[in-house]
């Protein structure tokens, strides 16, 4: 019994050390001039968001070889530090503010600093240790930059038509109609380049006649895909699901059976698979046999949509990591 306690406590002092040898985690507070960077364990420290600053993070982050590099997505503040932690070989990680913020309130976090944040940040890629995905290249950031433009100009086209029609104005009207019209123009120019884009790289070209097989995803639902899920083709269905917020989440509670849901993913992508899906839902056949098994077993018509998004998604992943275009039969198999 006694070398039996021993050997484990040798065991488990191995299994320590051997964690502490891996490096610390790091977490890193991204603002527009600064980089905050906590590390468990370590001392905390600043540097600025230039690339003086990622050169000297790499520099102070490479000897210690840390397990985890762990930071916010910020809508591309993050981006440079990121590639300077991915181009020195560290494992790092950019995640979804929100879980962030959740986890900061469950381990009771309350108050606010960079300081505090980046701690929290380390805290997490400690307890969490979210998967390193690795940084799109160039032409993919690029890509995923145009699909985000043009998204932010037809929504602002929205708002300005909603204006337009509860003004009453002359003159206002007509400031509104000369705003609709260049944001026509550079709505036709983003097309212009996104499609510019597609025709001149071989692997997007053929990627967008795959997913553009596929009944229900036009031009701008593949330019989503393709700009916004590089992952796409490379991860099982169901994580691909996830990465665009259509996986199902249950709200169970003892005898209780809740609504299943979905939340959080990348937003835009799971918009464009839901008008893809309200053209799949009607004039694709076995997509629309799926569709009214759903309804004929009581489920509501946005359940119903948002089931044939992701099964678009899934099929589209499939295709692109078989490389073969749709087949009806494939749509029942998924």
């Amino acid at each position: 019994m006694t070398s039996t306690r021993h050997a484990g406590d040798a065991l488990f002092f191995f299994l320590s050390w051997g964690f502490f040898m891996a490096g610390p985690f790091v977490g890193i507070d991204v603002s527009k001039d600064h980089l905050d960077v906590a590390l468990r364990p370590g001392q905390p420290f600043r540097v600025p968001n230039d690339p003086a600053g990622h050169a000297a993070l790499v520099a102070r982050l490479a000897p210690l070889s840390p397990a985890l590099v762990v930071m916010e997505a910020t809508g591309g503040l993050e981006l440079p530090a990121l590639a300077a932690l991915a181009a020195a070989g560290m494992p790092a990680a950019a995640v979804n503010p929100r879980q962030a913020k959740d986890f900061a309130g469950a381990t009771n976090r309350l108050a606010k600093t960079d300081r505090i944040d980046a701690e929290g940040l380390a805290h997490f890629a400690e307890a969490i240790r979210p998967e390193p995905r690795p940084l799109p290249g160039p032409e993919q950031r690029a890509l995923d930059a145009l699909v985000t433009r043009r998204r932010q100009l037809v929504e602002m086209r929205v708002m300005e038509s909603n204006r337009l029609s509860a003004c009453a104005d002359a003159a206002v009207r007509a400031a509104i109609e000369r705003h609709l019209a260049w944001l026509d123009a550079e709505i036709g120019d983003a097309d212009r380049l996104l499609g510019e884009a597609i025709r001149q790289s071989p692997a997007w070209r053929e990627k967008d006649d795959l997913l553009r097989s596929i009944p229900g995803i036009g031009p701008q639902a593949s330019r989503t895909l393709l700009g916004a899920v590089p992952e796409l083709g490379t991860l099982s269905g169901a994580k691909v699901a996830a990465l665009a917020g259509l996986a199902p989440y249950a709200d169970d509670s003892g005898q209780r059976r809740g609504r299943r849901h979905v939340r959080g993913g990348r937003v835009e992508v799971r918009r464009a698979l839901y008008l893809a899906a309200l053209s799949a839902r009607r004039f694709c056949a076995p997509l629309k046999d799926f569709a009214d098994r759903l309804a004929e077993a009581g489920k509501k018509a946005k359940v119903v949509l948002v089931a044939v998004a992701r099964k678009l998604l899934v099929i589209a992943n499939a295709i692109l990591k078989t490389g073969m275009p749709w087949k009806a039969e494939l749509a029942a198999a998924r």
